[in-house]
């Protein structure tokens, strides 16, 4: 095996094409094509699956992608500390469930890359393509929650997938909504208070219920609509007074001053509520400056949140 078949391994998947890998890589692409061939047969499997719409990773190739970008990305660190390679343009990606502070987090270290280049992304988006994310590397760092009703599956799913859960903080359950909510004032507002109103969930498509980011998501609720972004379940609060059970941690700077998040009392419902927030990496994994930059500035406002 060597770097040069891992890179090629690494083109092809990105761009779903022999084609179109070894125009990225200025290779021919029967020499490409040979060099996989190769590597599969030094391996004993197979890496992708071709066919007449392209080629795509077998189970074993998605096995094989997060550990060969590892590869790739310390020989790129070792060639740039010691090496007579130019500095790289400085890269870093998170993906999230939809919180703000993780934002807010992405905000303040974008604030402080000292570097004249860079390549940032920050993707809010479903909790499985948060796993499926970090576990792939497209992200080095995931942000999700685990409490009562998830922490044993997920927590089995980021073992098979080679990932580890890092905790940030605890929090209790609130209810998230427009200050203009005939609830707003409560200081404490129950399951059976929130009945006349419809409640926000993020979608997460056929994923089973463990994945979802509200707490309570078993729950039967007479009125139910799916969102796929915070600018609409925000809209949504306020169009339809609908809410959300969240973390309470919001941050007003980011979401806007126009909603609140008041305490939700759960004792007829027997269950805990708490939630655990933490990130996602994957195991043995050295972050980037980047990543750590990313992780202090979380810990740093979830301390004062």
């Amino acid at each position: 095996m060597t770097l040069q078949q891992i890179r090629y391994v690494i083109a092809i998947a990105e761009t779903g094409s022999m084609g179109k890998a070894a125009e990225r890589l200025f290779v021919s692409q029967p020499s490409l094509t040979k060099a996989v061939q190769e590597l599969e047969k030094e391996l004993g499997l197979a890496l992708f699956t071709r066919s007449s719409r392209g080629v795509t990773l077998t189970t074993e190739g998605v096995r094989f992608l997060p550990y060969a970008r590892q590869v790739e990305g310390q020989y790129l660190n070792l060639m740039e500390e010691f090496g007579r390679i130019e500095k790289r343009k400085a890269s870093f990606a998170v993906s999230t469930q939809h919180y703000s502070f993780a934002v807010k987090a992405f905000v303040e270290m974008t604030q402080q890359v000292d570097v004249a280049e860079y390549e940032l992304a920050i993707r809010e988006t479903r909790t499985m393509e948060v796993i499926r994310d970090v576990s792939s590397l497209r992200s080095e760092i995931g942000v999700i929650y685990l409490n009562e009703s998830n922490r044993n599956p997920l927590r089995k799913m980021l073992d098979q997938e080679g990932l580890s859960f890092h905790h940030l903080t605890d929090c209790g359950a609130y209810v998230y909504l427009w200050k203009g909510h005939p609830l707003a004032n409560r200081e404490a507002i129950s399951l059976e208070d929130l009945r006349p109103y419809p409640c926000l969930a993020f979608e997460q498509g056929d994923a089973p219920f463990y994945f979802a980011e509200e707490l309570m998501s078993t729950e039967k609720y007479s009125r139910l609509i799916h969102c796929c972004d915070r600018a609409t379940v925000l809209n949504l609060m306020v169009g339809l007074k609908g809410y959300t059970l969240c973390s309470g941690i919001i941050c007003e700077e980011l979401s806007g001053v126009d909603y609140i998040a008041v305490p939700f009392t759960a004792e007829e419902s027997g269950r805990d509520l708490k939630m655990e927030i933490g990130y996602i990496d994957r195991k043995n994994t050295i972050h980037t400056a980047l990543g750590l930059q990313y992780i202090e500035e979380m810990k740093k406002y979830l301390q004062e949140a």
